[in-house]
């Protein structure tokens, strides 16, 4: 078709959740539940590690940012989705969506980074105890949330720009419930390309190549802990990496199943389900998990309480 002959659309509608209409309040309960755990419990995580000066380390500041970027990663899709739910208005304006688009991709590259982060700070304090501290300085710190802060810009911009030269013609019928950048490109009718290039390049940049390093970082882990075989060594480790391990596990396991899949089990459906899992329940599981499963954070959260208990008696 000649450019001519396209418009840009102005508006789409998100076909939402494959769900029943009469299991649309059900749902609706659960993720309002779900989000509002997602808000609370990371904001819970940032005070703590605020108020408590034993927690003003770089592992927990690296947290702190990604308790900041999950709120946000959650933020950019599911009170639309709950709306949406609520009002049975499912249109999102164009603008709207394109924006959508920029900051889930955004805050899903800058969770990748920070979660590389927290290996690299995981890596230096098992491997080189003695020199932890003087390598993992504050600017240190500082430099790689900046840098993950850019890169993720970066990835985005590009995404967004390449997405926003595209024209749709007929369809605008989104089967997701929010502005999947896989799903748009099947729904324009000028050549994706270059956008499907972006894709692989930017994906090794901000999935690939972070979770080779998380790979290698914890196999130089492994390596170390097996040249000191103590039970005492293995439970520190395991005591200091358990959190970290179960985030990566959580948020790369929804990302390579919904990336690596056969293309006969990649479906919408294992889509959204997959799309679920990574940008709305890890979220919500984060501040369990490192709350749960780390004794610095049990400790902080007692002494919150008891400076609650005494001030109010």
């Amino acid at each position: 078709m000649r450019p001519e002959n396209h418009s840009r659309v102005s508006e789409f509608l998100l076909l939402g959740l494959p769900i029943w209409p009469e299991h649309q309040g059900i749902f609706f309960a659960l993720f309002l539940a779900v989000y509002l755990a997602t808000v609370l419990g990371n904001l819970l995580i940032i005070l703590l590690i605020r108020l408590d000066s034993h927690l003003h380390t770089p592992m927990y500041f690296f947290l702190s940012h990604l308790a900041f970027t999950d709120i946000s990663f959650s933020s950019v899709t599911v009170p639309k989705m709950l709306i949406n739910m609520k009002s049975q208005h499912q249109s999102i304006t164009y603008e709207g969506c394109i924006s959508q688009t920029y900051f889930f991709i955004f805050f899903a590259d800058l969770d990748s980074f920070l979660i590389t982060s927290m290996a690299y700070d995981r890596y230096v304090a098992i491997c080189y105890p003695l020199h932890y501290t003087t390598i993992m300085s504050q600017s240190l710190c500082c430099m790689l949330v900046a840098v993950s802060w850019v890169i993720a810009t970066a990835c985005a911009l590009l995404h967004t720009l390449l997405l926003a030269r595209l024209f749709f013609c007929a369809e605008y019928l989104i089967p997701h419930f929010f502005c999947d950048l896989g799903a748009m490109l099947k729904l324009s009718c000028s050549d994706t390309s270059l956008n499907q290039l972006a894709i692989f390049t930017a994906g090794l940049t901000a999935i690939m190549l972070p979770f080779l390093c998380i790979l290698v970082s914890y196999g130089r882990i492994g390596f170390t802990i097996l040249q000191v075989p103590s039970t005492k060594g293995i439970c520190k480790a395991l005591s200091t990496c358990g959190s970290h391990l179960s985030v990566v596990t959580l948020y790369y396991g929804a990302i390579i199943g919904l990336y690596f899949l056969p293309p006969p089990n990649n479906t919408s459906g294992n889509n959204i389900i997959a799309s679920v899992m990574y940008s709305v329940v890890t979220p919500m599981l984060n501040p369990f998990i490192y709350s749960l499963r780390n004794k610095d954070m049990k400790g902080a959260l007692r002494k919150l309480f008891s400076k609650k208990t005494h001030s109010s008696s």
